[in-house]
């Protein structure tokens, strides 16, 4: 379309070059755009996934790729190699969303009903990693809702079926893997391709109403540990020492039986020997056994005195008062 400019009495029709040039400039942009859409780069623990025209078309590993420039294909970047972790009940980063989140809402999350019926404040992360990235994009409508969702209301159902007890001092492992199961369980059944990693409790508190309370009643429970502790290492101590004493003592005993049992049989069997001897020459044995005995004893006396009987015109004298040697 041209343009009419007057100078002075004459008008003259000048073209209009500036639409060319804009639709010039729009087509180059799209052009570049097309280009620069086209190329793609998929990171070692990503996987991408191909959307052509808004429906799924594949995966692609990591490395530089090209596509159809957008909107005809689009590229998704799921990160299916790195561990990712959800936070319950604390933040590392307070922001969620472009906004503060408030006490009131960690506090929420972590506010968990026993089954005794008291109250605990039990944090915990969750860490996990995407197994499968075309059922964590599709099989579920929002993904990380569901999944933060699905933690709140297992860890509900886990503390619920402990005592506050349990909760706060010994049942704090056994919570975290019955956690992980029943989680795992319920990601399978929901079909969202999430694989639970482990479970992390952090410091499990009672409300703050009634932590003095708690605190005494852990130091009591800690006082315990330690003094039952204690007499288990005496009763270790002692115990096998006292065993091995009363087992040395019998052996001794048994030992001390044997010895003089076997002394009687052979004092028994000796004189039984000395018998028949006996019997078959008895003034030869008696003799025998007369002069075996002064032999053992005469040297142990200390006066002796020797007297004949057949001895005459000699007095014999008896020295009274003096030791003989």
């Amino acid at each position: 379309m041209a343009k009419r400019i007057i100078i002075g009495d004459q008008e003259f029709d000048v073209p209009n070059v500036f639409p060319k040039s804009g639709w010039l400039i729009a087509l180059l942009l799209i052009i570049v755009f097309g280009l620069w859409s086209s190329f793609y780069r998929v990171e070692l623990e990503e996987v991408g996934v191909l959307m052509t025209l808004g429906k799924y078309h594949g995966e692609v590993g990591s490395g530089l790729h090209m596509k159809l420039p957008a909107p005809f294909q689009t590229i998704i970047k799921v990160p299916v190699k790195r561990e990712l972790m959800m936070e319950f009940g604390q933040r590392s980063d307070m922001k969620k969303q472009n906004r503060r989140i408030n006490r009131a809402e960690l506090e929420e999350e972590s506010l968990m009903l026993t089954g005794d019926l008291n109250v605990a404040m039990v944090p915990w992360k969750t860490q996990y990693r995407i197994g499968d990235a075309f059922k964590f994009l599709f099989k579920v409508r929002d993904p990380i809702g569901t999944f933060r969702d699905m933690n709140e209301a297992v860890m509900r159902e886990v503390i619920g079926d402990r005592s506050v007890n349990e909760v706060l001092t010994t049942g704090r492992q056994e919570i975290a893997t019955s956690m992980e199961q029943k989680l795992q369980e319920m990601c399978d059944q929901y079909d969202n391709g999430i694989t639970i990693n482990r479970i992390l409790l952090q410091k499990v508190l009672p409300p703050k109403p009634v932590q003095d309370a708690f605190n005494e009643v852990n130091t009591a429970e800690q006082e315990k540990e330690r003094m039952i502790n204690e007499a288990l290492g005496d009763y270790n101590r002692i115990i096998p020492r006292a065993r091995g004493e009363a087992e040395q003592t019998v052996q001794q005993a048994e030992g001390y039986a044997t010895d003089r049992v076997n002394r009687a049989k052979g004092d028994a069997s000796l004189y039984n020997d000395l018998l028949k001897a006996y019997k078959k020459a008895p003034e030869v044995t008696r003799q025998r056994i007369y002069l075996e005995t002064v032999a053992d004893v005469y040297p142990k006396v200390k006066q002796k005195i020797i007297l004949d009987k057949d001895l005459e015109g000699v007095l014999p004298l008896l020295p009274l008062g003096k030791e003989g040697k």
